[in-house]
């Protein structure tokens, strides 16, 4: 049958990408089945990949269209996991917001509160009157969750080629990462941390030297994941030469993050638009030359020593720098003095006491605050940063209410899914595995 050709009925989507002759292979007799094979002049098998989970890092559905194991072509589905957060940030107040997007991209929580915070002091006018501890804070934080989230995608990687010891490595470290989450915020995952104005709270007693701590562990672990997968022979088969995609592919796609700088075009945000004091840190942007899967993995690795650079420098900067943590105006920053009470429960009696103590405008700014929220003043405003996967940008319109009136966000997952035919078309379909997985995307960014 070398020159008999036969396609596979896609209920979906068969009647818009077959050309020719269709031949139902669902059931039937065997011999009907070759011999509709054997009358056709093209074969076109149409095929699934997805929406389930593995290897497509989320709820994603590719329809793959192959001649025998070559992909000729891919169409990207996605919507298998709207969530509406966007259209539910209409409906709360600007703080309140933050419990929202956080659950975005969920490998990346606290890259999508900056991001929406800093849009919304950006409307508020007040961007030069963040606390500059809160700035060190933020920076710190998303370094910490910028090793976290390449963490997973190295180790997810790494599981989908059939590497199962660098998944375990992977989120063994990752779940140190996670513990200094929920020493700091109180969460793992979905933290609102980051709020407009500042951060919910100042970092615990202790905290500090449990993140010199991890300064002291995370180097050698990178290496050992680096020292299973940089030389292995499988590994390099599997990713080099494979999901090319160049410079020029990129800019036409507006692909940004991990896969454009491995191009060779160092366009990182914390370089070329700073913001929280990125322009003060002294790091390297990382990049490769190789416009692969290998490369891509590379400049992931090499990201991860530059963090933890960051965040050294982090900590040097919060032993001299003392302060508040969140913006003196009392009628738009959220208390950041909390104390738990002695139930475990609630604020404790001396927090309620100065509260309701310091003066009757004092409470009433307080209880119009945390149930009415503050105005933002009506415009619009556009900030993007650099996330784990590339620009996420948030852009926020206020009409002059305490709520957003239009909340959207620009996510890089949703951007670089569209470079996945260019990067795979060609090729064969098992190479569909390592091109995604070197987008590293998150479905929850995507379907937001």
């Amino acid at each position: 049958m070398s020159s008999t050709k036969y396609t596979e009925y896609d209920a979906y989507a068969a009647e818009e990408a077959a050309e020719g002759k269709v031949c139902d292979v669902g059931g039937g007799d065997w011999d009907q089945v070759v011999a509709g094979a054997e009358e056709a002049d093209a074969e076109r098998l149409v095929v699934n990949m997805g929406p389930q989970h593995p290897a497509t890092h989320g709820v994603l559905r590719l329809i793959l269209t192959l001649d025998g194991e070559t992909v000729t072509e891919v169409r990207v589905n996605i919507g298998y996991l709207h969530t509406g957060i966007e259209k539910n940030m209409e409906f709360r107040t600007w703080t309140q917001g933050t419990t929202f997007c956080t659950r975005m991209d969920y490998l990346a929580p606290l890259f999508n509160e900056t991001a929406y915070c800093l849009s919304v002091e950006r409307l508020l006018g007040i961007e030069d009157q963040i606390p500059e501890r809160a700035q060190i804070i933020r920076v710190m934080m998303m370094e910490l969750n910028r090793i976290s989230s390449h963490l997973v995608a190295t180790a997810t990687f790494g599981l989908e080629l059939g590497a199962t010891t660098v998944m375990l490595n992977g989120f063994l470290e990752r779940e140190y990462t996670l513990d200094l989450f929920e020493e700091i915020t109180g969460l793992r995952m979905n933290h609102a941390y980051i709020r407009p104005g500042g951060v919910a709270q100042d970092l615990p007693s202790g905290a500090t030297s449990k993140i010199r701590d991890y300064l002291d562990r995370m180097p050698k672990r990178i290496q050992a994941l680096r020292k299973l997968l940089d030389e292995n022979p499988i590994y390099l088969a599997r990713t080099k030469d494979i999901a090319y995609l160049d410079l020029t592919g990129c800019m036409a796609l507006g692909v940004t993050g991990p896969v454009l700088r491995a191009t060779g075009l160092p366009w990182d945000l914390r370089k070329s638009q700073p913001y929280c004091g990125y322009e003060t840190y002294d790091f390297e942007v990382a990049t490769q030359d190789t416009c692969d899967v290998y490369g891509r993995y590379l400049v992931r690795m090499d990201e991860m020593e530059e963090s933890l650079k960051i965040i050294e420098q982090c900590l040097d900067r919060l032993q001299s720098t003392k302060g508040p943590v969140m913006i003196e105006d009392k009628k738009i920053g959220w208390p950041a003095q909390l104390a738990m009470g002695a139930d475990g429960l609630g604020n404790s009696p001396r927090h309620i006491a100065h509260t309701m103590g310091t003066s009757m405008e004092a409470l009433i700014h307080h209880f119009e605050l945390v149930t009415e929220g503050f105005r933002v003043p009506a415009g619009q405003a556009y900030v993007p940063i650099e996330s784990p996967r590339g620009e996420l940008g948030a852009h926020l319109v206020s009409d002059g209410g305490t709520r957003p009136f239009r909340a959207h966000f620009r996510d890089p997952s949703f951007v670089n899914l569209q470079a996945i035919p260019a990067m795979s078309e060609g090729g064969m379909v098992a190479d569909i595995i390592a091109a995604v997985a070197s987008l590293d995307p998150v479905m929850g960014g995507v379907d937001r």
